[in-house]
């Protein structure tokens, strides 16, 4: 799997938009996992319904003719800052 890290991919922007609502709602699905307040809880599932629905407008949407293109190795320079929550 190493060679993989030598080629650059690169993704469009709709695409990297709905991998990151993905990885949230992932998040904040762990996060549920834990012992939270009450307030917390329903401050995460209103986030992962946020989430949800910007996904599937995302999905439903037509993708553009010239989508402008991101490598998946600039995708995850914000990633780290994103997985905390």
């Amino acid at each position: 799997m190493g060679h993989l890290r030598e080629v650059p991919t690169m993704i469009d922007f709709r695409t990297a938009k709905i991998l990151g609502h993905r990885r949230n709602i992932q998040r904040y699905a762990r996060l549920l996992a834990g012992e939270l307040t009450e307030l917390e809880r329903q401050y995460l599932h209103k986030r992962i319904a946020e989430e949800q629905a910007e996904l599937e407008r995302l999905q439903e949407s037509q993708p553009q003719q010239a989508g402008v293109l991101i490598s998946a190795e600039d995708m995850g320079k914000g990633s780290g800052e994103q997985s905390k929550v």
